[in-house]
């Protein structure tokens, strides 16, 4: 509890970086009507890392496409910053918030270069670099993704394994430099051998450039070991909310406890 104090009181001195306000999706109409996101706030904070945490169908993913633009919301809003992200110019924004998406195979064109990937962030930046500060940089964002520029730069989609598009999407995201990054189930298509060390690498960006990120993920143990707190979400809803440990450890809905129960050594914490 004195943990969770602290972490309260340092927020009330913040501003939040984003904020969402009672936010609601609904798809469809009359008998028909779907309510994938049910009046559903939370904030993030400078620098914070949470996780957004539910089984397949929860909302979870329709809630992150909102937070991208990439889907409008029915009700509520969200602010960036303070200002609504309705009245932000696309590119403005998307220079400040970025997402890596859980298939790392749907982001790259099959005709295009690591290249010609990398270098369209560079179109979002907004200022001129040159094509010699261009290569310079890129080849920099794959050293501290560990990957070697001169034996993938000019490699294509199909010549890359599932954790070296994962890194490149991850060394796309610090040519941009967001302030947020939606990580998107970032780990579900690579094999296990690859997934602490993607996981540590994003941890790594968010304490040394101050990132904020937000994981959207099923794995509450994943979202254990990488989260300063913890929304679980279920049936488009936020049931449970908290600091990790604080969830883990003392689980109030028993939804949280089913997702749990699904960990053997997370569930030896508590008994149901």
């Amino acid at each position: 509890m004195v943990l969770a104090n602290a972490l309260n009181n340092s927020k009330k001195q913040r501003q939040p970086l984003l904020q969402v306000e009672n936010l609601t999706k609904v798809f469809g109409s009359g008998k028909n009507e779907v309510i994938a996101v049910d009046d559903v706030s939370f904030e993030i904070y400078p620098g914070e890392i949470i996780s957004l945490l539910g089984e397949s169908g929860s909302g979870k993913t329709t809630t992150a496409r909102m937070i991208l633009r990439l889907s409008q919301p029915t009700r509520g809003r969200i602010l960036f910053k303070g200002k609504d992200i309705q009245a932000m110019k696309g590119v403005d924004y998307w220079r400040q918030v970025q997402a890596i998406f859980q298939d790392p195979f749907s982001s790259f064109n099959s005709f295009y270069s690591v290249h010609s990937f990398l270098s369209k962030a560079f179109r979002l930046k907004g200022n001129h670099v040159s094509k010699s500060q261009q290569r310079a940089m890129m080849e920099e964002a794959m050293k501290k993704v560990g990957l070697n520029a001169e034996e993938l730069l000019f490699k294509r989609p199909h010549e890359l394994s599932g954790g070296q598009r994962q890194r490149l999407m991850i060394a796309r995201a610090l040519l941009i430099s967001p302030e947020l990054l939606i990580a998107d189930e970032p780990t579900s298509m690579i094999d296990a051998s690859s997934r602490v060390g993607i996981l540590n690498m994003l941890m790594d960006l968010s304490r040394n450039l101050g990132m904020s990120i937000m994981f959207i993920t099923h794995d509450i143990g994943l979202a254990y070991y990488t989260s300063d707190r913890l929304l679980i979400m279920n049936k488009g809803r936020i049931v449970e909310r908290g600091p990790s440990v604080e969830v883990v450890e003392n689980p109030t809905d028993e939804y949280t406890r089913r997702l749990l129960a699904d960990v053997p050594t997370l569930s030896k914490r508590w008994a149901l």
